[in-house]
């Protein structure tokens, strides 16, 4: 009655039966799946009841790693239970080797791999003549610059989509700057790259308020193990403020920055690529490509009047200091101060036209002033503006 039972394969197949049925699609993100298939591996071969305890051990060790990235998954806290339920089953201690020794395995002669780099001509993005190229930013509470260069000052509660097409997806979610009002700012950015041959697999990087991070949601800060994986690479500029993204098999440079407690982003990409829909997909919500919907739309022109008695004079003297010509990245700062008092944003509309600087390919078109915001309103969209404006003064 003492001996310990020997683990069958119902125990293994039972427990990862039922982590794969709560899995949602975010543990391919926090790789829970991986640790479930490692514990499969070490346990499903000859001399399962002496490694068991080993394996045990090997899959807590895994989850444990995964905290950060799986918090709130259902799956990780199912494994968490689960690997206690089994130790205390096979009486198996916490403490002890997490691995076991395994006969050395001789490959079979083959060529070496070929080395992390952009080797591949696929995975380097040339054209001739040399491509055009498009910017888009999007900054403060908020405000979108398109790849048209057409300039919104916009609402968009919630997750929208700012790129979609058939090699990346850009998705930003914005909050309002306090509860109750209609400005909003983004405290959340998630950014897909697809899968591309040679050069990059699937990855996934998201950036919250407070952790904006130097890796992919799988750890790598590379396209992964293919020949021209570097052509994708993260890489921070400044720590916990500033990072930049480069996938140079698409020809394409994001800049993501933490100003104060909001996200701003920033992109530059060759006219191909902003235009590579995938087939039978609609664009209609691409808000770097079409703007922000004529409903979501807010006017500079009518700004409010801020919280804590600053006065508009007083915004435009400290936008001037960071923004000495008054187009609209100096506009939409006078606007930021005015709707939420908050000093961070006049450093948010700054990293933005510095963005622009670094991303525009064409430096007559760095600012953009009032005439070229957008075409003027129609009939149907005045009311809309005057009516988001009078909300947000009503709101104060």
């Amino acid at each position: 009655m003492g001996k310990r039972r020997r683990p069958s394969a119902l125990d293994v197949c039972g427990l990862l039966a039922l982590l794969l049925s709560l899995c949602p699609s975010g543990s391919l993100q926090c790789k829970i799946l991986k640790c479930n298939a490692d514990f499969w591996a070490l346990t499903g071969g000859p001399g399962a009841e002496e490694e068991f305890c080993v394996a045990l051990r090997a899959y807590n060790s895994c989850v444990r790693r995964t905290a950060r990235t799986c918090r709130g998954d259902l799956a990780y806290h199912s494994a968490q239970h689960g690997i206690e339920d089994l130790m205390m089953q096979h009486n198996c201690s916490k403490e002890g080797p997490t691995t076991q020794p395994r006969p050395p395995q001789v490959p079979p002669p083959q060529a070496p791999p070929p080395p992390l780099s952009d080797t591949p001509d696929t995975c380097q993005y040339v054209r001739s003549p040399p491509p055009a190229y498009a910017h888009c930013g999007f900054f403060g509470d908020p405000h979108l610059r398109t790849f048209g260069d057409r300039f919104h000052t916009c609402r968009v509660e919630g997750a929208w989509p700012l790129i979609h097409n058939k090699y990346l997806s850009v998705q930003v979610t914005n909050t309002p700057v306090r509860p109750g009002a209609m400005a909003t700012a983004t405290t959340k950015i998630t950014i897909i790259f697809k899968n591309f041959p040679e050069c990059a697999e699937q990855k996934t990087y998201l950036a919250e308020t407070d952790e904006l991070p130097t890796a992919f949601t799988d750890g790598s800060r590379n396209g992964g193990e293919r020949a021209g994986a570097s052509s994708l690479r993260i890489t921070e500029r400044t720590p916990g403020a500033h990072v930049e993204i480069q996938a140079r098999y698409i020809g394409t440079t994001m800049v993501l920055r933490q100003v104060g407690r909001y996200l701003t982003f920033a992109v530059r990409m060759p006219e191909e690529v902003v235009h590579a829909a995938e087939e039978g997909d609609p664009e209609d919500l691409y808000l770097c490509l079409h703007g922000c919907p004529t409903n979501q739309r807010i006017h500079l022109s009518r700004t409010p009047q801020a919280p804590r008695g600053l006065s508009y004079h007083t915004a435009k003297a400290m936008c001037k200091e960071r923004l000495p010509v008054e187009d609209l990245y100096f506009q939409s700062c006078v606007f930021d101060l005015l709707s939420t008092g908050d000093i961070n944003f006049t450093m948010a509309a700054f990293y933005a036209f510095e963005d622009v600087k670094l991303l525009h390919s064409n430096s007559q078109r760095h600012h953009l002033f009032e005439e070229q915001r957008s075409r003027a309103p129609g009939p149907t969209e005045a009311p809309v503006c005057l009516m988001l404006t009078a909300v947000l003064l009503l709101g104060r």
